[in-house]
Protein backbone atom coordinates (compact mmCIF):
# COMPACT_ATOMS: atom_id res chain seq x y z
CA UNK A 1 0.00 0.00 0.00
CA UNK A 2 1.23 3.74 -0.70
CA UNK A 3 2.81 5.95 1.61
CA UNK A 4 1.51 9.56 0.89
CA UNK A 5 4.18 11.73 -0.72
CA UNK A 6 3.49 15.42 -1.22
CA UNK A 7 6.54 16.29 -3.43
CA UNK A 8 3.76 17.31 -6.00
CA UNK A 9 0.42 18.41 -4.71
CA UNK A 10 0.93 21.95 -5.73
CA UNK A 11 1.23 20.82 -9.79
CA UNK A 12 -1.41 18.30 -9.22
CA UNK A 13 -3.88 21.17 -7.95
CA UNK A 14 -3.12 23.76 -10.09
CA UNK A 15 -3.95 21.13 -12.63
CA UNK A 16 -7.12 20.48 -11.25
CA UNK A 17 -8.13 23.88 -10.97
CA UNK A 18 -6.95 24.98 -14.62
CA UNK A 19 -8.63 21.59 -16.02
CA UNK A 20 -5.22 20.65 -17.73
CA UNK A 21 -6.72 17.36 -18.81
CA UNK A 22 -3.80 16.60 -21.12
CA UNK A 23 -1.19 16.91 -18.28
CA UNK A 24 -3.66 15.02 -15.95
CA UNK A 25 -3.51 12.12 -18.21
CA UNK A 26 0.24 12.35 -18.55
CA UNK A 27 1.06 12.26 -15.02
CA UNK A 28 -1.13 8.94 -14.19
CA UNK A 29 0.60 7.39 -17.55
CA UNK A 30 3.87 8.48 -16.61
CA UNK A 31 4.96 6.02 -14.35
CA UNK A 32 3.88 2.50 -12.30
CA UNK A 33 0.35 2.96 -10.95
CA UNK A 34 2.31 2.41 -7.34
CA UNK A 35 4.26 5.43 -7.44
CA UNK A 36 1.34 7.54 -8.88
CA UNK A 37 -0.52 5.99 -5.97
CA UNK A 38 2.10 7.68 -3.61
CA UNK A 39 1.95 10.86 -5.33
CA UNK A 40 -2.11 11.09 -5.02
CA UNK A 41 -1.86 10.44 -1.21
CA UNK A 42 -1.64 13.13 -0.56
CA UNK A 43 -4.50 14.47 -1.69
CA UNK A 44 -7.73 14.83 -0.46
CA UNK A 45 -9.92 12.34 -1.89
CA UNK A 46 -12.49 13.92 -3.58
CA UNK A 47 -9.27 15.59 -5.85
CA UNK A 48 -8.00 11.84 -5.84
CA UNK A 49 -11.19 10.68 -7.81
CA UNK A 50 -11.35 14.22 -10.17
CA UNK A 51 -7.60 13.07 -11.39
CA UNK A 52 -8.64 9.61 -11.76
CA UNK A 53 -11.50 9.61 -13.72
CA UNK A 54 -9.64 11.28 -16.47
CA UNK A 55 -7.73 8.31 -16.71
CA UNK A 56 -9.19 4.79 -18.79
CA UNK A 57 -10.79 2.13 -16.44
CA UNK A 58 -8.19 0.26 -16.53
CA UNK A 59 -5.44 2.34 -15.40
CA UNK A 60 -7.71 3.75 -12.78
CA UNK A 61 -8.29 0.12 -11.17
CA UNK A 62 -4.45 -0.49 -10.90
CA UNK A 63 -3.72 2.87 -9.30
CA UNK A 64 -6.72 2.40 -6.77
CA UNK A 65 -5.61 -0.87 -5.75
CA UNK A 66 -2.01 0.78 -4.19
CA UNK A 67 -4.03 3.04 -2.53
CA UNK A 68 -4.37 2.41 1.43
CA UNK A 69 -7.98 0.85 2.28
CA UNK A 70 -9.62 3.63 4.13
CA UNK A 71 -8.26 6.10 0.73
CA UNK A 72 -9.84 3.51 -1.41
CA UNK A 73 -13.32 3.23 0.44
CA UNK A 74 -13.05 7.22 0.81
CA UNK A 75 -12.45 7.75 -2.91
CA UNK A 76 -15.25 4.76 -4.08
CA UNK A 77 -17.82 6.16 -2.14
CA UNK A 78 -17.82 9.14 -4.22
CA UNK A 79 -18.49 7.29 -7.64
CA UNK A 80 -21.74 7.04 -8.68
CA UNK A 81 -23.12 2.96 -8.46
CA UNK A 82 -22.58 2.46 -11.89
CA UNK A 83 -18.93 3.78 -11.85
CA UNK A 84 -18.15 1.84 -8.90
CA UNK A 85 -19.74 -1.25 -10.46
CA UNK A 86 -17.29 -0.70 -14.05
CA UNK A 87 -14.40 -0.25 -11.68
CA UNK A 88 -14.57 -3.54 -9.38
CA UNK A 89 -14.96 -5.45 -12.69
CA UNK A 90 -11.50 -3.90 -13.83
CA UNK A 91 -9.89 -5.08 -10.41
CA UNK A 92 -8.26 -8.38 -9.63
CA UNK A 93 -10.47 -10.54 -7.79
CA UNK A 94 -9.33 -10.70 -4.39
CA UNK A 95 -8.81 -6.81 -4.79
CA UNK A 96 -12.15 -5.55 -5.53
CA UNK A 97 -13.72 -8.22 -2.45
CA UNK A 98 -11.38 -6.18 -0.31
CA UNK A 99 -12.79 -2.92 -1.36
CA UNK A 100 -16.18 -4.17 -1.27
CA UNK A 101 -16.25 -5.66 2.19
CA UNK A 102 -15.24 -2.03 3.40
CA UNK A 103 -18.14 -0.33 1.82
CA UNK A 104 -21.44 0.24 4.16
CA UNK A 105 -24.33 -2.28 3.30
CA UNK A 106 -26.73 0.33 1.65
CA UNK A 107 -23.86 0.99 -0.93
CA UNK A 108 -23.28 -2.73 -1.16
CA UNK A 109 -26.95 -3.76 -1.85
CA UNK A 110 -26.64 -0.34 -4.48
CA UNK A 111 -23.70 -1.79 -6.34
CA UNK A 112 -24.77 -5.50 -6.61
CA UNK A 113 -27.72 -5.23 -8.83
CA UNK A 114 -25.17 -2.92 -11.40
CA UNK A 115 -22.40 -6.20 -11.06
CA UNK A 116 -21.85 -9.10 -14.21
CA UNK A 117 -23.44 -12.16 -12.38
CA UNK A 118 -20.43 -13.76 -12.60
CA UNK A 119 -18.38 -11.02 -11.14
CA UNK A 120 -21.52 -10.75 -8.57
CA UNK A 121 -21.22 -14.13 -7.27
CA UNK A 122 -17.20 -14.54 -6.95
CA UNK A 123 -17.34 -10.68 -4.90
CA UNK A 124 -19.72 -12.05 -2.58
CA UNK A 125 -18.00 -15.61 -2.10
CA UNK A 126 -14.56 -13.82 -1.47
CA UNK A 127 -15.90 -11.31 0.59
CA UNK A 128 -17.57 -14.13 3.07
CA UNK A 129 -14.77 -15.73 4.16
CA UNK A 130 -13.69 -14.35 7.85
CA UNK A 131 -11.12 -12.47 8.14
CA UNK A 132 -7.84 -13.59 8.83
CA UNK A 133 -8.34 -16.98 6.59
CA UNK A 134 -6.80 -18.31 3.80
CA UNK A 135 -9.75 -17.75 2.41
CA UNK A 136 -9.75 -13.91 2.62
CA UNK A 137 -6.95 -13.34 0.78
CA UNK A 138 -7.28 -15.66 -2.05
CA UNK A 139 -7.89 -14.33 -5.50
CA UNK A 140 -10.42 -16.44 -7.87
CA UNK A 141 -8.29 -15.52 -10.75
CA UNK A 142 -6.28 -18.38 -11.80
CA UNK A 143 -5.36 -20.48 -14.76
CA UNK A 144 -6.43 -24.31 -14.88
CA UNK A 145 -5.56 -26.89 -17.92
CA UNK A 146 -6.98 -30.03 -19.15
CA UNK A 147 -4.96 -33.21 -18.36
CA UNK A 148 -5.47 -34.30 -21.56
CA UNK A 149 -3.65 -31.34 -24.04
CA UNK A 150 0.05 -31.06 -24.95
CA UNK A 151 2.91 -28.35 -23.91
CA UNK A 152 1.93 -26.88 -27.32
CA UNK A 153 -1.86 -26.87 -26.68
CA UNK A 154 -1.48 -25.67 -23.03
CA UNK A 155 0.70 -22.89 -24.34
CA UNK A 156 -2.04 -21.72 -26.70
CA UNK A 157 -4.71 -21.99 -23.88
CA UNK A 158 -2.78 -19.63 -21.14
CA UNK A 159 -1.72 -17.15 -24.24
CA UNK A 160 -5.50 -16.56 -24.20
CA UNK A 161 -6.16 -16.43 -21.04
CA UNK A 162 -3.02 -15.02 -19.33
CA UNK A 163 -4.39 -11.33 -19.65
CA UNK A 164 -7.10 -11.91 -17.04
CA UNK A 165 -5.32 -14.35 -14.52
CA UNK A 166 -3.48 -13.25 -11.62
CA UNK A 167 -0.61 -15.17 -12.87
CA UNK A 168 0.33 -18.16 -15.09
CA UNK A 169 3.68 -19.33 -13.77
CA UNK A 170 1.91 -22.12 -12.08
CA UNK A 171 -1.40 -23.78 -13.71
CA UNK A 172 -3.49 -26.23 -12.05
CA UNK A 173 -5.18 -29.07 -13.21
CA UNK A 174 -8.76 -30.05 -12.13
CA UNK A 175 -11.29 -32.49 -12.13
CA UNK A 176 -14.58 -32.24 -13.58
CA UNK A 177 -15.75 -32.02 -9.71
CA UNK A 178 -12.68 -29.34 -9.08
CA UNK A 179 -10.77 -31.68 -7.55
CA UNK A 180 -7.34 -30.79 -7.77
CA UNK A 181 -5.46 -33.10 -9.31
CA UNK A 182 -2.12 -31.62 -9.75
CA UNK A 183 0.40 -28.79 -11.08
CA UNK A 184 2.10 -27.38 -14.10
CA UNK A 185 4.69 -24.64 -13.88
CA UNK A 186 5.38 -22.31 -17.48
CA UNK A 187 8.90 -23.45 -16.64
CA UNK A 188 8.36 -27.07 -17.26
CA UNK A 189 5.45 -26.54 -19.89
CA UNK A 190 8.29 -24.21 -22.73
CA UNK A 191 11.17 -26.99 -21.36
CA UNK A 192 9.32 -29.67 -22.48
CA UNK A 193 8.87 -31.04 -26.40
CA UNK A 194 6.04 -29.65 -27.98
CA UNK A 195 3.70 -32.77 -28.57
CA UNK A 196 4.92 -33.66 -24.21
CA UNK A 197 1.17 -34.30 -22.52
CA UNK A 198 0.50 -32.52 -19.90
CA UNK A 199 -0.04 -36.01 -17.57
CA UNK A 200 3.99 -36.54 -18.26
CA UNK A 201 4.81 -33.35 -16.58
CA UNK A 202 1.80 -32.78 -13.96
CA UNK A 203 3.48 -32.19 -10.17
CA UNK A 204 1.12 -33.91 -8.30
CA UNK A 205 2.39 -33.55 -4.94
CA UNK A 206 1.72 -30.07 -3.73
CA UNK A 207 0.88 -27.92 -1.21
CA UNK A 208 -1.89 -26.12 -0.55
CA UNK A 209 -4.09 -24.56 2.04
CA UNK A 210 -7.59 -24.28 3.10
CA UNK A 211 -9.94 -22.07 3.85
CA UNK A 212 -10.13 -21.78 6.99
CA UNK A 213 -6.66 -22.06 7.76
CA UNK A 214 -5.10 -18.89 8.94
CA UNK A 215 -3.23 -16.62 6.95
CA UNK A 216 -0.10 -16.87 8.76
CA UNK A 217 -0.10 -20.59 8.94
CA UNK A 218 -0.21 -19.68 4.90
CA UNK A 219 2.41 -17.39 5.02
CA UNK A 220 4.38 -19.72 6.55
CA UNK A 221 3.83 -22.51 4.15
CA UNK A 222 4.76 -20.58 0.88
CA UNK A 223 7.83 -19.72 3.21
CA UNK A 224 8.72 -23.24 3.85
CA UNK A 225 8.20 -24.29 0.47
CA UNK A 226 9.95 -21.18 -1.62
CA UNK A 227 6.62 -21.18 -3.90
CA UNK A 228 4.63 -17.72 -5.35
CA UNK A 229 1.66 -19.16 -5.58
CA UNK A 230 -0.41 -21.57 -3.30
CA UNK A 231 -3.69 -23.23 -4.36
CA UNK A 232 -6.35 -23.04 -1.94
CA UNK A 233 -9.17 -26.04 -1.41
CA UNK A 234 -12.70 -25.93 0.25
CA UNK A 235 -14.16 -28.22 2.78
CA UNK A 236 -15.29 -30.16 -0.19
CA UNK A 237 -11.52 -30.29 -1.01
CA UNK A 238 -12.65 -28.80 -4.39
CA UNK A 239 -10.01 -25.69 -5.24
CA UNK A 240 -11.50 -22.50 -5.26
CA UNK A 241 -8.51 -19.74 -5.82
CA UNK A 242 -4.99 -19.38 -4.86
CA UNK A 243 -3.09 -17.20 -2.64
CA UNK A 244 0.47 -15.37 -4.31
CA UNK A 245 2.86 -13.80 -2.64
CA UNK A 246 2.33 -10.39 -2.97
CA UNK A 247 -0.69 -10.87 -0.97
CA UNK A 248 1.25 -12.88 1.86
CA UNK A 249 3.44 -10.46 1.66
CA UNK A 250 1.20 -7.84 2.78
CA UNK A 251 -0.16 -10.82 5.67
CA UNK A 252 3.49 -10.90 6.98
CA UNK A 253 4.04 -7.37 7.61
CA UNK A 254 0.53 -7.27 8.94
CA UNK A 255 1.47 -9.91 11.13
CA UNK A 256 4.84 -8.75 12.02
CA UNK A 257 3.26 -5.01 13.15
CA UNK A 258 0.37 -6.86 15.56
CA UNK A 259 3.44 -8.50 16.78
CA UNK A 260 5.18 -5.68 17.36
CA UNK A 261 2.70 -3.59 18.69
CA UNK A 262 1.96 -6.78 21.24
CA UNK A 263 5.71 -6.90 22.62
CA UNK A 264 5.07 -3.20 23.14
CA UNK A 265 2.04 -3.63 25.20
CA UNK A 266 -0.17 -1.52 22.61
CA UNK A 267 -3.94 -2.70 21.84
CA UNK A 268 -4.45 -4.41 19.03
CA UNK A 269 -6.76 -3.13 16.10
CA UNK A 270 -10.55 -3.07 16.26
CA UNK A 271 -12.76 -3.66 13.27
CA UNK A 272 -12.54 -0.79 10.60
CA UNK A 273 -9.35 0.09 12.21
CA UNK A 274 -5.91 0.00 10.23
CA UNK A 275 -3.60 -2.91 11.56
CA UNK A 276 -0.71 -0.73 11.92
CA UNK A 277 -0.36 2.94 13.79
CA UNK A 278 0.72 5.78 11.11
CA UNK A 279 2.66 8.01 13.75
CA UNK A 280 2.40 10.92 11.60
CA UNK A 281 -1.34 10.65 10.62
CA UNK A 282 -2.86 8.89 13.42
CA UNK A 283 -4.79 11.27 15.91
CA UNK A 284 -3.34 11.54 19.63
CA UNK A 285 -6.72 10.24 21.23
CA UNK A 286 -6.37 6.60 18.91
CA UNK A 287 -2.80 6.31 20.11
CA UNK A 288 -3.46 7.26 23.94
CA UNK A 289 -6.45 5.00 23.50
CA UNK A 290 -4.12 1.97 21.73
CA UNK A 291 -1.38 2.13 24.82
CA UNK A 292 -3.57 3.16 27.93
CA UNK A 293 -5.00 0.31 28.52
CA UNK A 294 -1.90 -2.16 29.05
CA UNK A 295 -0.22 0.71 31.13
CA UNK A 296 -3.32 1.32 33.54
CA UNK A 297 -3.14 -2.97 34.13
CA UNK A 298 0.66 -3.40 34.48
CA UNK A 299 0.58 0.12 36.99
CA UNK A 300 -1.60 -2.38 39.41
CA UNK A 301 0.43 -5.62 38.58
CA UNK A 302 3.16 -3.52 39.82
CA UNK A 303 1.69 -2.36 43.14
CA UNK A 304 3.14 -6.20 43.82
CA UNK A 305 6.41 -4.87 43.52
CA UNK A 306 5.50 -1.84 46.03
CA UNK A 307 3.76 -4.75 48.42
CA UNK A 308 7.71 -6.57 48.08
CA UNK A 309 9.08 -3.68 49.34
CA UNK A 310 7.12 -2.90 52.27
CA UNK A 311 7.64 -6.09 53.70
CA UNK A 312 10.88 -6.20 53.34
CA UNK A 313 11.26 -2.20 55.15
CA UNK A 314 12.84 -3.64 57.93
CA UNK A 315 15.73 -5.31 55.66
CA UNK A 316 16.25 -2.22 54.44
CA UNK A 317 16.32 -0.43 57.42
CA UNK A 318 18.99 -2.50 58.77
CA UNK A 319 21.06 -2.18 55.67
CA UNK A 320 20.02 0.92 53.90
CA UNK A 321 23.04 0.30 51.43
CA UNK A 322 20.59 -2.49 49.70
CA UNK A 323 18.57 0.28 48.16
CA UNK A 324 21.74 1.34 45.93
CA UNK A 325 21.55 -2.21 43.66
CA UNK A 326 18.00 -2.31 43.29
CA UNK A 327 17.04 -0.81 39.99
CA UNK A 328 20.42 -2.46 39.23
CA UNK A 329 19.05 -5.71 39.69
CA UNK A 330 15.73 -5.52 38.91
CA UNK A 331 16.30 -3.84 35.32
CA UNK A 332 18.92 -7.10 35.00
CA UNK A 333 16.37 -9.41 35.32
CA UNK A 334 13.54 -7.71 33.30
CA UNK A 335 16.07 -7.18 30.01
CA UNK A 336 17.25 -10.66 30.64
CA UNK A 337 13.35 -11.43 30.26
CA UNK A 338 12.51 -9.18 26.79
CA UNK A 339 15.68 -10.60 25.71
CA UNK A 340 14.47 -14.25 26.43
CA UNK A 341 10.71 -13.42 25.31
CA UNK A 342 11.64 -11.75 22.04
CA UNK A 343 13.71 -14.45 21.02
CA UNK A 344 11.14 -16.77 21.66
CA UNK A 345 8.39 -15.08 20.44
CA UNK A 346 10.00 -14.86 16.62
CA UNK A 347 10.59 -18.73 16.86
CA UNK A 348 7.54 -19.67 17.58
CA UNK A 349 5.97 -17.34 15.25
CA UNK A 350 8.05 -18.79 12.35
CA UNK A 351 7.44 -21.78 13.62
CA UNK A 352 11.74 -22.48 14.40
CA UNK A 353 10.01 -23.71 18.07
CA UNK A 354 7.14 -26.09 19.12
CA UNK A 355 5.27 -27.20 21.94
CA UNK A 356 6.83 -29.99 22.04
CA UNK A 357 10.76 -28.38 22.21
CA UNK A 358 9.39 -26.61 25.59
CA UNK A 359 11.58 -28.64 28.01
CA UNK A 360 14.53 -28.98 25.42
CA UNK A 361 14.58 -24.90 25.35
CA UNK A 362 13.97 -24.44 28.53
CA UNK A 363 17.10 -27.15 29.78
CA UNK A 364 19.15 -24.56 27.15
CA UNK A 365 17.93 -21.48 28.62
CA UNK A 366 18.34 -22.40 32.11
CA UNK A 367 21.98 -23.25 31.42
CA UNK A 368 22.22 -19.88 28.83
CA UNK A 369 20.64 -17.39 31.88
CA UNK A 370 23.44 -19.30 34.41
CA UNK A 371 26.01 -18.49 32.63
CA UNK A 372 24.66 -14.54 31.62
CA UNK A 373 23.72 -14.43 35.39
CA UNK A 374 27.66 -15.60 36.43
CA UNK A 375 29.04 -13.44 34.51
CA UNK A 376 26.49 -10.52 35.18
CA UNK A 377 26.76 -11.35 39.30
CA UNK A 378 30.75 -11.21 38.75
CA UNK A 379 30.50 -7.72 37.78
CA UNK A 380 27.93 -6.70 40.40
CA UNK A 381 29.82 -7.97 43.13
CA UNK A 382 32.77 -5.39 42.51
CA UNK A 383 30.23 -2.83 42.95
CA UNK A 384 28.81 -4.46 45.72
CA UNK A 385 32.21 -4.68 47.37
CA UNK A 386 32.78 -0.72 47.39
CA UNK A 387 29.30 0.24 48.20
CA UNK A 388 28.81 -2.57 51.09
CA UNK A 389 31.85 -4.77 51.55
CA UNK A 390 32.30 -8.52 51.02
CA UNK A 391 28.95 -9.39 52.51
CA UNK A 392 27.09 -6.84 50.60
CA UNK A 393 28.91 -8.16 47.52
CA UNK A 394 27.91 -11.37 48.16
CA UNK A 395 24.06 -10.46 48.32
CA UNK A 396 24.41 -8.49 45.11
CA UNK A 397 26.06 -11.13 43.29
CA UNK A 398 24.07 -14.09 44.21
CA UNK A 399 21.01 -12.12 43.58
CA UNK A 400 22.26 -10.48 39.88
CA UNK A 401 22.14 -14.49 38.95
CA UNK A 402 19.16 -16.10 40.85
CA UNK A 403 17.34 -12.91 38.95
CA UNK A 404 18.67 -13.10 35.49
CA UNK A 405 18.26 -17.06 35.25
CA UNK A 406 14.53 -16.31 36.90
CA UNK A 407 13.66 -13.54 33.75
CA UNK A 408 15.29 -15.56 31.29
CA UNK A 409 12.74 -18.47 32.00
CA UNK A 410 9.71 -15.93 32.50
CA UNK A 411 10.41 -14.74 29.37
CA UNK A 412 11.22 -17.95 27.55
CA UNK A 413 7.58 -19.81 29.26
CA UNK A 414 4.94 -17.15 28.98
CA UNK A 415 5.14 -17.08 25.18
CA UNK A 416 4.63 -20.85 25.02
CA UNK A 417 2.33 -21.09 28.13
CA UNK A 418 0.25 -18.00 25.89
CA UNK A 419 0.86 -20.50 22.66
CA UNK A 420 -0.77 -23.47 24.95
CA UNK A 421 -3.43 -21.63 25.70
CA UNK A 422 -4.01 -20.68 21.87
CA UNK A 423 -3.04 -17.17 22.29
CA UNK A 424 -1.14 -14.71 20.80
CA UNK A 425 2.72 -15.55 21.75
CA UNK A 426 3.69 -11.84 20.97
CA UNK A 427 1.06 -10.57 23.83
CA UNK A 428 4.21 -11.87 26.53
CA UNK A 429 4.88 -8.25 26.09
CA UNK A 430 8.30 -6.50 26.92
CA UNK A 431 6.29 -4.61 29.64
CA UNK A 432 4.38 -7.56 30.70
CA UNK A 433 7.70 -9.59 30.99
CA UNK A 434 9.78 -6.46 32.75
CA UNK A 435 6.64 -6.12 35.62
CA UNK A 436 7.22 -10.03 36.22
CA UNK A 437 10.60 -9.98 36.39
CA UNK A 438 10.42 -7.09 38.72
CA UNK A 439 8.11 -8.66 41.18
CA UNK A 440 10.23 -11.67 41.17
CA UNK A 441 13.53 -10.01 41.43
CA UNK A 442 12.18 -7.53 44.27
CA UNK A 443 11.30 -10.63 46.30
CA UNK A 444 14.42 -13.11 45.22
CA UNK A 445 16.62 -9.50 46.45
CA UNK A 446 15.03 -9.59 49.75
CA UNK A 447 14.52 -12.99 50.64
CA UNK A 448 18.61 -13.78 50.05
CA UNK A 449 19.31 -10.40 51.82
CA UNK A 450 17.11 -11.02 55.07
CA UNK A 451 19.21 -14.75 55.19
CA UNK A 452 22.53 -13.28 54.51
CA UNK A 453 21.57 -10.45 56.92
CA UNK A 454 19.41 -11.98 59.79
CA UNK A 455 22.17 -10.69 62.55
CA UNK A 456 21.87 -7.22 61.48
CA UNK A 457 17.77 -7.07 61.19
CA UNK A 458 17.67 -8.17 64.79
Amino acid sequence: MSQANPLLVPELREMLDTNDVENIKLFCEAEHPAIIADFLSALEPVEIFEILKHTNLQLQAKIISHLTEDTQVAVVEIMGKLEIAKLLGEMAHDDRADIFKQLSKKLQNLILPALAQAEREDIRRLASYEEGTAGAVMTSDYATLALHLTTSEAVEVLRQVAPDKETIYYTYILDDNRKLLGMVSLKDIIVATKDTPLSEIIETDIAYAMVSDHQEDVAHKMRKYDIIALPVLNEDESMVGIITFDDIEDVIVEEATIDFHSLGAISQPTDGELSGIDMRDTSILLMVRKRLPWLLILVFVNIISGAGIAHFESTIQAVVALVFFLPLLIDSGGNAGSQSSTLMVRALATGQAKMSDWLYLLTKEVLVASILGLGMGLAASVLGFWRGGPEIALIVSLTMACIVVFGSLVGMSLPFLLNKLKLDPATASAPLITSLADIGGILIYFNIATYFLKDKIG
